[in-house]
């Protein structure tokens, strides 16, 4: 059931268009308020736009000023990062309500809930309350109920961001098997949400979707800084040279990896930090000979921890360094360094 999007609220300065292929999940990427629940909320029924359209298959689910199709109509399920289960119900009996609220008789929304269920490890939990469940579990049987209504689209609002990390990974891999085949939009935070659940991915950014397409080529070539950072690379603009890339600011980089752009033509270059040295600046007895190719003097301007790693933030790239070279080259906001950048850590393309 493939979906079609093209509307705006003003009041959340969105406008947005987007389309969802049959069967696929689309992953929607973005900082804080870049809009992408008020999309969610817009494809659900619980927000209306000012104007613009929205089809599902052949069906519309609003055409505004004039149609609009109300929530239970639309045969739209939203999963939120809360479970938001009803806490007089069993596990069970929660499932159980999409079919119910449908109009299955009670036989058919048992059998189904018992299905979805056992498809998502509930089972166990079947007539306990959700006052006796774990968030991890809450999150599961939320995910059962959201399918047992056999919803023609499912939307989900950052499910696994109040998760522990653990937890959080047991759920990706329940989603991972229920999501494929389905009509899908995944709001997310996280790129690992994305790389391993969804099919393509449109990156938000003030209300307006910046760029989109297949996952790897978006994450791998970001085009736009947001995209870059989230997918923990520093994003260059500049020309394409005979080696590499040149910035506006007349850094010259080379690179291994270098797409169809003509030298001279306008460009862009994704650098990997993890890839970057920090050596101290220059003058210092820890240059050699090996270290001067591809050197860049540059100004720290952050340092931030980064799991076990230190993202060394500066004027020109940023570097993923063990926190015993920080405190070896004893780095300060401020201090002069130089960044050996190897050509394999950069990749070119066209802007």
């Amino acid at each position: 059931m493939s979906l079609r999007l093209a509307a705006s609220l003003a009041a959340r300065d969105v406008a947005v268009e987007l389309s969802v292929a049959d069967g696929e999940t689309l992953a929607l990427l973005g900082p804080n308020g870049a809009g992408k629940s008020t999309v969610l909320g817009m494809l659900a029924g619980l927000l209306r736009a000012d104007d613009g359209r929205a089809t599902l298959g052949d069906e519309t689910l609003f055409d505004l000023p004039g149609d609009w199709r109300p929530p239970h109509l639309r045969g739209v399920a939203l999963l939120a990062q809360d479970a938001l289960l009803f806490p007089h119900l069993s596990v069970r009996e929660n499932v159980a309500f999409g079919p119910r609220s449908a109009g299955a008789s009670r036989a058919e929304a048992a059998d189904r809930a018992d299905e979805w269920m056992r498809r998502t490890a509930t089972a166990e939990f079947a007539d306990r309350r959700p006052s006796e469940l774990s968030g991890g579990q809450a999150q599961r049987v939320a995910v059962a109920r959201a399918l047992a209504a056999e919803p023609r689209l499912l939307l989900l609002d950052e499910p696994l961001s109040a998760l522990d990390v653990g937890v959080a990974a047991e759920l990706r891999g329940t989603l991972a098997g229920v999501l494929a085949g389905r009509t899908t939009v995944l709001v997310t935070h996280d790129a690992l949400d994305a790389y391993l659940l969804a099919d393509r991915v449109a990156v938000m950014h003030a209300g307006r979707v910046v760029e989109q397409g297949p996952m790897r080529q978006v994450l791998e070539r970001p085009r736009h800084p947001f995209t870059a950072e989230l997918s923990g690379l520093t994003l260059l603009t500049g020309a394409r040279t005979a080696e590499g890339i040149e910035t506006g600011d007349g850094m010259r980089l080379r690179a291994t990896a270098v797409a169809a752009v003509p030298v001279s033509a306008p460009a862009l270059a994704a650098v990997r930090p993890s890839a970057v040295r920090v050596l101290a600046g220059a003058g210092s007895t820890r240059l050699t000979e090996a270290d001067r190719p591809d050197r860049i003097p540059a100004i720290v301007t952050g340092l931030e921890p980064q799991a076990d790693l230190v993202r060394v933030r500066t004027d020109r790239l940023d570097a993923l360094v063990p926190p015993a070279d920080v405190a070896d080259l004893r780095l300060r906001i401020g201090d002069r360094v130089t960044l050996d950048v190897p050509p394999s850590a950069v990749t070119v393309y066209p802007a």
